[in-house]
């Protein structure tokens, strides 16, 4: 299977928001726990 990978806009959010160069907005934060979430190979909880 191959692996999900972010996006380039989202990994350069990423980055913007890590590096201080961009405040994260609720939409932002939104934005990248859905590309988080969506690359989780094993679905579900703990």
């Amino acid at each position: 299977m191959a692996r999900k990978q972010s996006t380039p806009p989202i990994s350069s959010l990423a980055g913007k928001i890590l590096s201080g160069a961009k405040k994260a907005t609720p939409a932002d934060v939104k934005k990248l726990a859905a590309s988080v979430l969506s690359q989780d190979e094993k679905k579900g909880g703990k």
